[in-house]
């Protein structure tokens, strides 16, 4: 067996259900989960029809690098939604079956094990698979904790030279997950002349970032940024996005890869062989749903009903603020008198409400849990299940404060 399958930690949700053994919530109150960051809007009826339309594809075997048509409606979202050129369809953008099989993989495609000891950056608190995509690539994670001081920055400068000269790839995720934070041009720029002077790869993931609350100032990308600070040929530059949290299609497993041409035709010959290639009827789907905006537009006008509504109502009680972008409320907890996984077991317990600890996305580094403290919240539900979560949460932030 593969070594480094040991050194992976339990996934959040399996530590979730540790938490939760035993409890059987009050049977007056239904259940309401906030846990995971699944979207539960409908999917549009334009895309499930397209999917149904092009069921006869499901007789051909699918290329890796996928269809024109989808490669040419991503290339197309790309130049409209970041302000860029003309993005090469053939050679600078990949269809990948969910960015989270990507991310995974993409690790499996940059990192040379046999270099001495390797490092992966992430943020901290992260998305679990940066660090799972780290270790089975033959590499140590090395975190750089995003704090409430610094405003949920990562802050690059603080990395020790010895240990920038044995990073190979450095994952980025903005908005982000989750604090909902979005670099900004200069973060972008600091980690480009960093990449520039130690030759590592940049995988952005990018997959929240249709869902924000300001039309005067969207999420930049990183390849916005790289066209904007002059790096036109992206290098070492590899966004990753997603049809999910966008268009509400999750089940489809629908994304992409973008931006430097010669990493991406390395990444294809490895997907080649991965045999990874996107089902033909899901392809013609993506392209439509790529091709859209009302629909994501009408996306985002239920989500920012929802966080105009519930951050007020839980502000007094948690210490919480809109998001840059993203779908998570991440709510600092202590001052109720408790830990996260107090909190998150105890509601769960009393009023049927899941939500995730912080500590559980989050490793110890640097001599703290930068997750520690904090819930993670996601507003996925319908606006009234929301709310209603909401008035238990805040029922139960009462009763805390009162016994304290």
């Amino acid at each position: 067996m593969n070594p480094h399958l040991q050194d992976l930690h339990p996934y959040p949700f399996e530590r979730l259900r540790a938490l939760f053994e035993g409890i059987t919530p009050p049977a007056q109150y239904s259940a309401i989960r906030l846990s995971i960051g699944e979207p539960q809007h409908p999917t549009p009826a334009f895309i499930r029809e397209s999917l149904i339309d092009n069921l006869g594809g499901l007789a051909n075997y699918p290329t890796t690098q996928g269809s024109d048509a989808m490669r040419g409606a991503i290339a197309r979202w790309l130049e409209n939604r970041y302000q860029l050129p003309a993005v090469n369809a053939a050679t600078q953008v990949l269809p990948v079956n969910g960015s989270r099989e990507a991310l995974f993989a993409f690790a499996q495609c940059i990192v040379d094990p046999a270099q001495a000891e390797p490092l992966v950056i992430c943020p901290n608190p992260f998305y679990q698979i940066y660090e799972g995509a780290a270790y089975l690539a033959g590499a140590q994670p090395y975190f750089i904790n995003n704090l409430p001081h610094d405003n949920f920055s990562s802050d690059f400068a603080s990395v020790p030279e010895a240990v920038w000269q044995r990073v190979q790839l450095v994952y980025v995720c903005s908005p982000g997950n989750p604090t909902g934070r979005v670099l900004s041009l200069a973060e972008w720029d600091a980690l480009f002349q960093l990449s520039d002077r130690y030759g590592f790869v940049i995988a952005a993931d990018e997959c929240y970032s249709e869902i924000y609350f300001d039309d005067a100032n969207l999420p930049i990308g990183g390849l916005q940024a790289a066209h904007q600070l002059g790096r036109t040929d992206f290098r070492n530059v590899v966004m990753f996005s997603s049809l999910s949290k966008r268009s509400n299609v999750p089940g489809m497993r629908s994304g992409f890869v973008a931006g430097d041409a010669a990493i991406l035709k390395k990444f294809l010959l490895y997907r080649t062989y991965h045999g990874c290639a996107m089902s033909p009827s899901v392809q013609a789907a993506s392209a439509v749903a790529w091709a859209d905006e009302a629909h994501v537009a009408d996306n985002r006008r239920q989500y920012r009903e929802k966080f105009d509504r519930i951050t007020p109502m839980l502000k007094p009680w948690l210490d919480v603020e809109l998001p840059d972008a993203g779908f998570y409320l991440w709510a600092d907890v202590r001052k109720l008198g408790v830990n996260d996984t107090e909190f998150a077991r105890r509601l769960q317990a009393e009023y049927n409400v899941t939500v995730l600890p912080g500590s559980f996305l989050a490793r110890e580094a640097h001599g703290v849990n930068p997750g520690a403290g904090f819930v993670r919240i996601a507003l996925v539900a319908e606006l009234a299940e929301c709310v209603e979560a909401a008035e238990r949460i805040v029922a139960f932030a009462q009763q805390l404060s009162n016994n304290s």
